[in-house]
């Protein structure tokens, strides 16, 4: 039985290696599998922080057309009170004129009353 002593030793530090060589490749996969999920959430991370910057984009010409159109507004606005501000100003040298020719027509009247 001495001699099957050394063999049982040897194959109980056998297994023991295989074991150890087993357990250091889990560790190594496990490794592996961490250093992937690192690599996709740093990639997740930097897809994210890209979005930020388009969404930012997108606000800041957003808030630059809102103000465009704010401008164009009130070019509108002014244009159409300087549109009101013609008419009327026509509409008053219209009144002169007709006052003008009212005021020539009395003046002929008068005059053919004084010529008769």
């Amino acid at each position: 039985m001495d001699m099957n002593k050394p063999i049982s030793s040897a194959l109980r530090s056998e297994a023991a290696r295989n074991e150890a060589e087993q357990f250091r490749q889990l560790a190594e996969e496990a490794r592996q599998v961490r250093d992937h999920d690192r690599e996709a959430l740093e990639t997740i991370r930097q897809e994210r922080e890209q979005l930020r910057d388009t969404a930012e984009t997108a606000r800041s010409s957003s808030e630059e057309a809102r103000i465009a159109a704010e401008y164009a507004r009130q070019a509108v606005v002014d244009a159409g009170r300087a549109t009101a501000d013609t008419l009327n100003a026509t509409l008053e040298q219209m009144k002169v004129v007709e006052e003008m020719r009212r005021t020539l027509r009395e003046m002929k009247d008068v005059t053919k009353l004084d010529s008769n």
